[in-house]
């Protein structure tokens, strides 16, 4: 089964301290920037888009795509900006990246700010991963001193800076805007578009912003070329990437497949579901993506294949759940996250998540009746393309898929007067002795 895998982003992370700029070199570290550095700009992004990268952040943008709307020749300086605030409640693929083998981070934003013509660029992390932080700053520290950064990189005349900020901690600046906003010293709020980033994105100027991931990933299509990363994946949804597994899974972790790979293959290399239980329902990508089931295991990852299922491939975050779990519970937990997260600025997404934690918080305790899942539909409806940003739709998703594939279950916690599962034996890590 290890043959379906395809490490290329993590290949080095087994190495002796990968995160060192030594260790990186050895592998082969920055040959892709003397490359790209000895290419034009225009034929870096024409590389990209011939490559079908997608933006790896959830959307699967196309990412020279999202390159090419930046203007040229209009006098104005250009950004790139790194979106590493990754907060999706299951996703967790960028920070084990930055983390082992940071210097992939680094090389594709000086190949990625080359293409578009940047000499400032902007790495923007959480705060609360310290860790992740630090091992950045030294990254970038060591980029400085061999010449990667700075004045005249490797003598081709290209200058950049690159500036790793550690944001406050808010959900909400992992949208593209509201991060711009929080860059530029601002309370983290998404912006009114137009105009788009990448005609007034980061101080009114032209400005790319991409996912971690998606920029980690441009050295190795400038190393290997367009046809080689074209040849994994699928028609359209090319290339390799990171799925993260969690949850009631044997061995949870990073698995780098390619693009249209299925959960069923995916939970054979993880070793399956726990001993003695069955999967019940999983998301694609994150909390934010309608649910799927057990009927979906053969459905290919990949952006089409999920989206025809009825959900969205989102950050590839696949959290299992197997029978013993509480989908009301889960929803509800969920949906706590949201409306503690939403910024307050629009109406639906401030309003609409109070009253769905407070019905979903009455339905799981038994009380109300059959009326509030109407309710709850209704509201979600009142929220979905109505907010500011995509976190009241997200906040809506596994709530509307859950009554789709579990109104039996919210039906029950009615008729029995409260919730019919035994917690203790669907949590994740089983207390000493118990025996879930």
């Amino acid at each position: 089964m290890t043959d379906m895998l395809t490490p290329v982003l993590s290949d080095n992370w087994d190495t002796e301290r990968p995160w060192t700029l030594e260790s990186y070199e050895q592998t082969g570290g920055y040959a892709a920037l003397d490359t790209a550095l000895g290419m034009g700009q225009d034929a870096v992004i024409d590389l990209v888009k011939e490559s079908g990268l997608r933006g790896r952040g959830g959307a699967g943008f196309p990412t020279g795509m999202k390159w090419g709307f930046i203007p040229q020749g209009d006098g104005k300086p250009h950004y790139l900006v790194v979106n590493a605030d990754e907060s999706e409640p299951g996703t967790c693929k960028d920070i084990p990246l930055m983390m082992a083998s940071p210097h992939t981070l680094v090389e594709g934003v000086i190949i990625s700010s080359y293409a578009i013509r940047a000499n400032h660029a902007f790495i923007y992390v959480r705060g609360e991963v310290l860790h992740v932080v630090r091992r950045l700053q030294r990254a970038v520290q060591e980029a400085y001193l061999a010449g990667h950064l700075g004045q005249n990189i490797h003598g081709s005349g290209y200058d950049l800076e690159l500036t790793v900020h550690a944001g406050a901690g808010a959900y909400i600046c992992g949208e593209e805007t509201a991060l711009l906003d929080s860059l530029e010293g601002r309370r983290g709020q998404p912006r009114l578009r137009p105009p788009f980033p990448a005609v007034a994105g980061l101080y009114a100027a032209p400005t790319v912003i991409n996912n971690v991931e998606s920029i980690a990933s441009v050295p190795c299509i400038v190393r290997n070329g367009a046809e080689w990363f074209g040849s994994m994946g699928t028609e359209k949804s090319k290339g390799m990437t990171l799925y993260s597994l969690s949850g009631h899974v044997k061995r949870p972790g990073q698995y780098e497949a390619p693009l249209g790979i299925t959960l069923r293959q995916l939970l054979d290399l993880a070793g399956g579901v726990r001993e003695g239980h069955e999967l019940k329902f999983w998301t694609p990508g994150g909390s934010s993506t309608p649910i799927l089931t057990a009927e979906h295991l053969d459905v290919p990852l990949d952006y089409e294949g999920v989206g025809a299922a009825g959900s969205m491939l989102g950050t590839k975050a696949l959290q299992i759940f197997d029978e013993t779990t509480c989908v009301v519970r889960a929803v509800l937990r969920w949906t706590e996250f949201y409306k503690h997260e939403s910024c307050g600025k629009c109406t639906p997404c401030r309003e609409g998540t109070w009253w769905l934690v407070q019905t979903l918080a009455r339905l799981e305790q038994g009380k109300g009746s059959e009326q509030d899942l109407e309710n709850l539909l209704d509201t979600c409806d009142n929220i979905l393309g109505r907010s500011f940003c995509a976190l009241g739709d997200g906040a809506t998703s596994p709530i509307t898929s859950s009554i789709q594939h579990f109104r039996d279950e919210y039906v029950r916690h009615l008729t029995e007067g409260g919730c019919p599962f035994d917690h203790a034996a669907s949590t994740l890590f089983a207390p000493a002795g118990a025996t879930a």
